[in-house]
């Protein structure tokens, strides 16, 4: 085909099928993205799809995956999904690479430290408990949105100055849906489409305006009020103080909305996702609800979660760690830096590689009965069964997200307070089903709620 290339030497690496001229692989991508990264693990370790007329190769085995992730890391930087969503989350931790990403991550780093956590798991009970007391017997809620708002009241409340991070706040809340819908098919599809005006890219460049626009009209004003330069202890003060250890040199207002809105982004999604599909799977499984419920009365007895009861909520953490196995992180790329051996063929320098830890997660070599919902799959006794490379819910390497320990403490407080009080239930007519953006999230799962013990 005409403008289309495979570098040399890499030939025989397999190609997807349904390969379209022009488009390549990515109206199956954009029409089915989960299915279609599922199918190619079919194809072999390392298959080749086409984004447009540019190759990407897509690593499907635990072991490539660890080797691009940790053992040849210092070979690959951010690829193609990363420049492609660059224009809506900057350069922040998420898409950054080399001296930046350092640089970035040691300010930030801090914010994430075992110590501050356990400060910040005192508002995340409060916040919890303010909502479980705001539901009524039979009230009906969509629980992918009050988990949302949830999770972005959280971070406002322990990562920002709430009365700054107000007018973010509420951004995040009316545009971050929007963002999410869209995302997956404009990273995946030809950047020649993206002034196609067709309503995905209208709404998708509307909401990154719109929140890039907020941010920077808090970050403006901060700076005009002095605020930011008082010592204060949250992220946006810290960032606005923050000096380069080399230079002395101050972040600009652009770098410090893009990190703002890598933690916006991550830290709502992320927890919002997982709680909703908890929420879900622990209606379907009442064993498993009626063994959660045990743990937590025995844990609390009655009172506040607090940061010493997040370990001893064992039951709680694996039904997290299948959720988030089930319904993970849709999809990651790397490029390489250099030319690197992999799966037995030798990529050059500026090679797209890409790997699904969702596709990773559902893979029946690695997991028995691979789409069940099944906690006590990561049981002690039956861990061992599971390879250490095959569970990589945050990443891994350097790369690994920061805020891995902020978001498991977030949702086992949360998961602990609503069941010491209300039972879930779903609502007739609706199956939640997996839409696809940074992680599988649910598309709707509206639940009524009903006193402890009472619902049928």
């Amino acid at each position: 085909m005409k403008g289309f290339t495979v570098p040399q030497g890499l030939e025989s690496i397999p190609p997807a099928p349904g390969r379209v001229p022009l488009l390549g692989h990515a109206l199956k991508l954009g029409r089915d993205p989960l299915a279609f990264l599922r199918s190619l693990r079919d194809v072999g370790d390392l298959v080749r799809v086409d984004l447009g007329s540019m190759p990407m190769y897509v690593v499907t085995s635990a072991a490539l995956v660890r080797d691009v992730t940790v053992g040849q890391a210092r070979a690959f930087e951010k690829g193609r999904l990363y420049d492609r969503v660059r224009p809506l989350v900057g350069n922040g931790l998420a898409t950054a690479g080399g001296d930046v990403h350092r640089r970035h991550r040691r300010l930030i780093q801090p914010m994430f430290h075992q110590t501050c956590i356990a400060g910040y798991a005192e508002t995340m009970s409060s916040r919890a408990r303010a909502l479980a007391d705001s539901w009524t017997p039979g009230q009906t809620i969509a629980v992918e949105q009050v988990m949302g708002e949830l999770a972005v009241e959280i971070l406002a409340a322990t990562m920002f100055s709430t009365d700054i991070g107000r007018p973010a706040v509420e951004a995040v809340r009316r545009d971050l849906p929007v963002i999410l819908k869209n995302m997956l098919l404009r990273a995946a599809s030809p950047k020649a489409l993206d002034h196609l005006p067709i309503p995905p890219n209208r709404a998708f460049d509307a909401a990154a305006r719109s929140m890039r626009q907020v941010i920077d009209d808090v970050i403006a004003g901060t700076r005009r009020s002095g605020e930011g330069h008082q010592g204060g202890g949250d992220l946006l003060s810290v960032l606005l103080d923050a000096r380069d250890a080399d230079t002395g040199e101050a972040l600009t207002d652009e770098e410090v909305r893009d990190e703002l809105v890598t933690i916006l982004f991550a830290g709502t999604e992320t927890t919002a996702s997982t709680l909703s599909w908890a929420f879900h799977e622990i209606a379907r499984h009442p064993e498993v609800e009626k063994q959660l419920v045990a743990e937590v009365d025995e844990v609390l007895e009655g009172r506040p979660a607090t940061i010493a009861d997040v370990p001893r909520l064992v039951g709680i953490r694996r039904v997290l760690d299948e959720v988030i196995r089930l319904h993970g992180v849709t999809l990651l790329m790397r490029r390489t830096t250099e030319e690197v051996e992999l799966g037995g063929f030798r990529l050059p320098a500026g090679t797209e590689v890409a790997f699904s830890l969702y596709a990773l997660h559902r893979d029946p070599a690695l997991y028995a009965d691979p789409d069940r919902f099944d906690p006590d799959r990561w049981l002690p006794e039956r861990r061992g069964d599971i390879p250490r490379e095959a569970f990589v819910p945050f990443g891994s390497g350097n790369r690994r997200c920061i805020g891995d320990a902020f978001a498991w403490t977030e949702a086992t407080i949360v998961l602990a307070t609503v069941l010491s009080r209300w039972q879930l239930r779903p609502c007739p007519g609706h199956s939640p089903r997996e839409a696809a953006s940074a992680m599988a999230h649910p598309d709707h799962v509206p639940m009524e709620v009903h006193p402890r013990g009472t619902a049928r």
